[in-house]
């Protein structure tokens, strides 16, 4: 199977620690990081994804508010800017444990968080990333490297 993610989805990741929007919404991202964890490859989409999925039901979810988009343009040209080459919706990759460090080490920097701003989760993403990425779900030690 494969993991279907949006590009601002590819940074959320790097400093989950298990909190969300709703009990549903944790438990849907778990399995998406214990997923991604045991190997499987990610495809990018746009719009929703499998993290967005519990929150479908919800009256107006923001996962289809104008500035979600927006978010995503702005995550794919980061992590464009850190792999070196172009990502685009329709592309399958992995993400093995020394790639998800660079995406860590870069998030940290603050090189990657354009997309970041204005987002409710900045402070808690700020303050894992400053901790060294304690307690993180998706797990690089259990990743193939």
């Amino acid at each position: 199977m494969t993991v279907r993610i949006r590009a601002h989805h590819l940074l959320c990741m790097l400093t989950y620690v298990g909190k969300g929007y709703s009990e549903a919404f944790t438990k849907g991202y778990d399995n998406v990081v214990q997923r991604l964890s045991n190997g499987e490859d990610m495809l990018l989409v746009a719009g929703p994804d499998d993290i967005c999925r519990p929150l479908l039901g919800n009256t107006d979810p923001h996962c289809f508010w104008d500035t979600v988009p927006e978010r995503d343009r702005l995550a794919a040209n980061a992590v464009e800017t850190l792999i070196g080459r172009p990502i685009h919706d329709g592309e399958r990759f992995s993400l093995d444990a020394s790639m998800l460090q660079r995406m860590r080490e870069a998030f940290h920097a603050g090189t990657t968080r354009q997309a970041c701003h204005g987002c409710e989760w900045f402070d808690l993403c700020s303050t894992i990333a400053d901790s060294g990425f304690t307690d993180v779900r998706l797990n690089r030690h259990r990743m193939s490297t």
